[in-house]
């Protein structure tokens, strides 16, 4: 194991897309490709099999496999945040630990979506699951996906826990965020969970981001959240005006519908979804290609 762990996560991680062949397979050599290229561009961490990844989709084989791949190209490069989310405690705790046996130096873990436990549910949820595994376990609130929100005061009951050392933030409340800013013990990094609120979040403290465009763009993704670490502001929003468009054009159908498009545009991964997730409206692949020009990724 290598001593990830041992230090606050922070810059910019990619929430990886699970490439798939046509034939509906996982393409393993276009995820070895895709894992390359992210670490060649400078991303700090990967982030496989969340719900950019199809996680949800993916059965407990593939979502091992693509964890594996992560790592094995990573060679230990940077850190490796497998997802192993779940509303069933016990699963979110057995599939932990295959995520771990595959190599994942953390664990991403989303508040149970669907059951919709109340706070102290949500806590006992991960205080289950943090006491239960080896690696360390970063938080996700992302309520338009989960269906309830994990309030300021839960998330800091939360890092209080010695396993739990980072919160992926997706919720849009900028006070709360900011409440778990202010109050959060030493060491224990909040990321922002939507691109385009990275550079606001950085700005009042916050560590990072784990990033969707980053699949597209992770130099310049890199670069913002870097420049927001050395307080070079200026650089920050040089490049984060240039993605304005592409945020804006990740987000017109549901995640990862439009980045699927775009990695596909780029000839990085065929764009193939998995049911009941199906590829971009046609109306607005001119949006996504435009974007990507935005961006300077793809030449007009």
């Amino acid at each position: 194991m290598s001593d990830f762990h041992l230090s606050p996560l922070k810059g910019c991680g990619t929430a990886l897309v699970t490439p798939f062949t046509a034939a509906g397979a996982v393409d393993e050599p276009a995820l070895r490709a895709l894992v390359e290229w992210q670490v060649a561009e400078g991303i700090d961490f990967l982030v496989p099999c969340g719900s950019t990844g199809e996680a949800a989709t993916l059965d407990l084989q593939e979502h091992l496999r693509v964890v594996a791949i992560t790592v094995e190209v990573v060679a230990g490069r940077v850190p490796v945040i497998g997802g192993a989310a779940s509303n069933d405690t016990k699963k979110a705790v057995t599939l932990s630990k295959a995520v771990i046996d595959a190599g994942a130096t953390h664990l991403l873990h989303a508040s149970p979506m669907y059951s919709r436990p109340p706070q102290r549910g949500i806590v006992a949820h991960f205080k289950a699951i943090a006491d239960a595994v080896s690696r360390p376990v970063v938080l996700y609130n992302v309520p338009s996906r989960t269906a309830s929100n994990m309030e300021a005061a839960t998330t800091l009951a939360l890092a209080a826990h010695p396993n739990i050392v980072a919160m992926k933030e997706a919720s849009g409340n900028i006070p709360q965020i900011e409440e778990i800013l202010r109050n959060r013990p030493d060491g224990f990094s909040v990321l922002s969970g939507d691109d385009p609120v990275t550079v606001q979040l950085m700005a009042r403290g916050a560590n990072g981001v784990i990033s969707v465009v980053s699949n597209a763009v992770p130099r310049a993704m890199s670069t913002i959240a870097g420049a927001m670490l050395r307080g070079d502001v200026t650089t920050a929003h040089m490049h984060d005006g240039r993605l304005k468009a592409l945020y804006r054009a990740s987000g017109v159908e549901s995640n990862p519908i439009p980045i699927k498009a775009a990695m596909s545009l780029l000839g990085r991964a065929d764009n193939v979804l998995r049911l009941p997730l199906v590829p971009l409206a046609d109306e607005h692949l001119a949006a996504v290609r435009d974007a990507l020009v935005s961006a300077g990724a793809l030449v007009k």
